[in-house]
């Protein structure tokens, strides 16, 4: 066996490319097919892993990536993404060079960072940009017609900026109350009709919206949660017209069992005592990797059967209460489908009072991702194939 590709500790994250494409389908097919789709890949792609996913989004049909910082996009660029990426975040006038050079397209919000990034562009380069609006978000964005006309005007003017695109983002498009969306929606028309010429990408729409909204879709709409088959939020879960299925599961396997007696304790401030015989596994995951010890109590799945966590989470283990004398090795399912069980990220997300997107945002990167196409894993073939 290859050391390169390898890894050495029983808990692994699997994402299921199958899903991601299936997900990505499904919205373009409920799309009119003017209607173009932007892969959202920030943040490692929602922890899921920022090429692997592009390549499977571009494959399912979007047409252009978006990040929210410059090095994100460059990454991609280092790792073989030749596809248009959009930066969602603000970037220093200072590197604008630097996205010529990687043909990375900013996200423009202010006139005075065009005056200060032509300093730094050559006269013969030529920097895509898309405006930012900002129409009750509070964070990034140009908030008038006259912000807008000023930042067209130079753009129209010197040949090393194209307005390639405008765009906004909602902040309560996942909610069933829709007022603030419609008065979010009537500012951007707004605000869009002031421009001399409408450029090539006009985009409004996050997830829920592009579910939710017809009359938001514009020519293109950015697809992020949705993409790795999580609900934009538990309120609007049943007004998604088709499956999405989830992309990330987490697993680990046992690594010690151990029969405890009544009055025994487990892990730090012995907080947990055993009520009477027990089988207490190890599993090695811990708050080092994103499983924080608020998960104390929540149930993880072995042998197709639910099993709580006792007692605190270490940094790099934690332990949890079997239902009977499991060998040394079994699969632990922490978050994913076990014969007839599954465990949602949803219920994990319940579980930290927090919502879907952190949760496999916060699975540290030494957690390695293996990514499954066919029901097979694809990147890193090891023993993981002949997993129990």
């Amino acid at each position: 066996m290859e050391e390169q590709g390898y890894f050495y500790r029983d808990t692994w994250a699997e994402v299921d490319l199958d899903c991601i494409s299936e997900n990505v389908a499904l919205v373009k097919k409920h799309l009119p097919q003017n209607v173009g789709v932007i892969a959202v890949v920030k943040a490692n792609a929602y922890g899921h892993g920022d090429v692997q996913v592009a390549e499977t989004a571009l494959t399912a049909g979007a047409v252009y990536l978006a990040v929210a910082f410059m090095d994100e996009a460059m990454a991609l660029r280092n790792k073989g993404i030749s596809a248009p990426i959009l930066v969602l975040g603000a970037t220093r006038p200072t590197d604008a060079h630097v996205a010529v050079k990687y043909k990375i397209t900013l996200t423009i919000f202010q006139e005075e960072w065009l005056q200060e990034a032509k300093k730094h562009i050559q006269t013969n380069e030529r920097l895509l940009i898309h405006i930012k609006v900002d129409t009750g978000m509070g964070r990034i964005g140009v908030r008038s017609t006259d912000e807008l006309r000023a930042i067209e005007r130079i753009a129209a003017e010197d040949e090393r900026f194209h307005l390639e695109g405008i765009y906004t983002h909602f902040a309560t498009a996942d909610e069933l109350d829709t007022t603030y969306f419609e008065e979010q929606l009537a500012r951007f028309e707004n605000i869009v009709s002031a421009l001399s010429e409408r450029p090539k990408y006009i985009h409004s729409s996050n997830s829920a919206a592009a579910i939710r909204f017809p009359k938001a879709y514009f020519n293109t709409v950015r697809l992020g949660i949705a993409m790795y088959g999580l609900t934009p939020s538990l309120e609007m879960e049943k007004e998604i017209p088709f499956p999405l299925r989830e992309a990330f599961s987490l697993k680990s396997r046992l690594v010690h069992v151990k029969k405890l007696q009544k009055g025994e304790k487990v892990s730090y401030g012995a907080t947990y005592e055993s009520t009477g015989e027990e089988w207490i596994g190890t599993i090695p995951i811990g708050y080092a990797d994103g499983w924080i010890r608020r998960l104390q109590g929540q149930e993880v799945l072995v042998d197709g059967k639910r099993s709580p966590i006792v007692g605190r989470i270490c940094m790099d283990q934690c332990m949890i209460l079997l239902p009977y004398d499991v060998p040394v090795g079994t699969t632990v399912t922490l978050i994913g489908g076990q014969t007839e069980q599954f465990i949602s990220v949803n219920e994990i997300a319940e579980k930290l009072d927090t919502i879907n997107y952190e949760v496999p945002c916060i699975i540290a990167n030494r957690v390695p991702r293996l990514y499954k196409k066919g029901g097979e894993i694809v990147d890193l073939k090891n023993y993981l194939l002949n997993d129990k």
